[in-house]
């Protein structure tokens, strides 16, 4: 048996946009956190080293170094600026994905690393870095 009720029958509704800020909050706040754990520091590991794997993949890395006086090296032999800018051309006409990294003394002036910087990219070389040593502790 069914009474009727003198206040009018609502029917019940499921809100949905209460969820969607909910959600929205959710992402929000996820994404600051990972912003936040983006700065790892870790120690210094010994790992170990893969015996069975062979290393079958060399990239071709040309070195060019500049000691204090400004004298270059290409590897262990020293060369002139146009040698060395000859074996960089020759080099990319065989492998256009030849990668250059310049390593310079501590006491190797500016301007002489920028020389060689300016002589490899017009070369036509574009993978270009420099080598660092990371500081100590």
């Amino acid at each position: 048996m069914r009474f009727n009720s003198p206040l009018p029958r609502r029917k019940a509704r499921l809100e949905i946009i209460p969820l969607i800020d909910v959600m929205f909050f959710l992402l929000a706040a996820f994404m600051m956190v990972s912003l936040t754990l983006q700065k790892t520091e870790t120690i210094k590991l010994n790992l170990p080293t893969a015996v069975a794997a062979q290393k079958n993949f060399k990239p071709e890395i040309f070195n060019i170094g500049i000691n204090q006086l400004g004298d270059l090296y290409a590897g262990k032999e020293r060369r002139t600026m146009m040698e060395i800018q000859g074996m960089l051309t020759n080099g990319l006409a065989g492998n256009t994905n030849l990668a250059v990294i310049i390593s310079g003394d501590k006491l190797a002036t500016h301007g002489r690393v920028i020389e060689v910087l300016d002589m490899v990219r017009r070369s036509g070389v574009q993978r270009v870095s420099f080598a660092l040593e990371p500081p100590e502790e």
